[in-house]
């Protein structure tokens, strides 16, 4: 169940900021929360939400790069459906100018965890093919729009028609009907019988192998989630032959340190795509904070393509 309540004003601690909140993300990691299937890590606030927008009010000690009034968004570990929240320092970025703190709201979350497990960790470079499952979702669009502006092919899976159309609209080279075609398959043939060379799984469980086949020699596969299952059985040997790297990771429970220098590199690589290429999220749906179940049942029904938003 999801509830309004009253809660007292946070305050920020060391390195902390105090954010008035305009708008707050809605994410899949919010609804598991929910469920009783993804915990706060310790210290965090048990209010859902993970990225919010807004203008900050409250300073806590050794902070010098925000001032009251600064405009910010943040990626947060827990209570962003509130009025207020407080934030690291060190995980705010600025609102770009050209968005409204609405259109910033839905920026951390996703953008933080494409950065870090596509370009960082998975090192995609200009001209290489990207695939991503579940391309209508939050992380899926968000990693077509930042595949498309640092050069990369896009290749994505989607579950209907409506949403592969969406998903070329927004860029992707090719979008594919996982449940109409073999999405091994049509990578291969998209790519001319190379493979991705990078690959965005959110699925995991029997999807890793199928991913392997799907890869080009010396590809990287990024598992985020495992919506399709914990455990998946691989052939060791296409592995070495094909030069393969699995990694995974997940971004709540890193330290502030590691988000800080997520937030950093975005700063530098990311940011000025959002001004120079005028990039930005599709929102999908924006409700009241009052109304955040249905802002969880909407993500539950997967119907949504792009990004949902509280307004606070």
């Amino acid at each position: 169940m999801l509830r309004l309540t009253e809660r007292p004003m946070p305050q920020p601690g060391v390195g902390e900021v105090l954010v008035q909140v305009a708008a707050a993300g809605v994410n899949r990691p919010d609804v598991l929360q929910r469920r009783g299937l993804y915990p706060p890590p310790p210290g965090a606030s048990d209010i859902p939400g993970l990225e919010i927008a807004g203008v900050v009010v409250g300073i806590g000690p050794h902070v010098s790069e925000w001032a009251v009034g600064d405009r910010v968004c943040a990626l947060v570990a827990g209570g962003g459906y509130a009025e207020y929240a407080v934030a690291p320092a060190v995980q705010c970025l600025p609102v770009p100018a050209a968005l409204s703190l609405e259109q910033a709201a839905v920026l951390p979350e996703t953008v933080f965890t494409v950065y870090y497990n596509v370009f960082q960790r998975s090192r995609l470079q200009p001209g290489e093919w990207l695939l991503v499952h579940g391309g209508a979702s939050g992380i899926g669009v968000t990693a077509i729009i930042l595949g498309k502006a640092l050069g990369a092919r896009v290749v994505v899976t989607a579950g209907s028609a409506e949403k592969c159309s969406a998903c070329r609209a927004l860029g992707a080279d090719n979008a594919i009907n996982y449940k109409k075609e073999d999405f091994v398959a049509a990578t291969l043939s998209a790519t001319g019988g190379k493979g991705a060379d990078v690959i965005l799984d959110m699925v995991g469980g029997e999807y890793v192998a199928r991913d392997m086949v799907a890869a080009a020699p010396d590809g990287r596969i990024a598992v985020i989630a495992v919506q399709g299952g914990r455990a998946a059985q691989i052939d060791l040997a296409q592995l070495m032959g094909k030069r393969l790297m699995i990694g995974g990771s997940t971004l709540r429970a890193q330290s502030v340190a590691r988000k800080g220098l997520i937030a950093a590199g975005l700063k530098r690589e990311i940011w000025p795509l959002f001004e120079s290429k005028a990039l930005h999220l599709p929102i999908y749906a924006a409700f009241p904070l009052a109304e955040a179940a249905a802002a969880h049942a909407l993500m539950e029904s997967g119907a949504h393509i792009g990004k949902i938003v509280l307004r606070v």
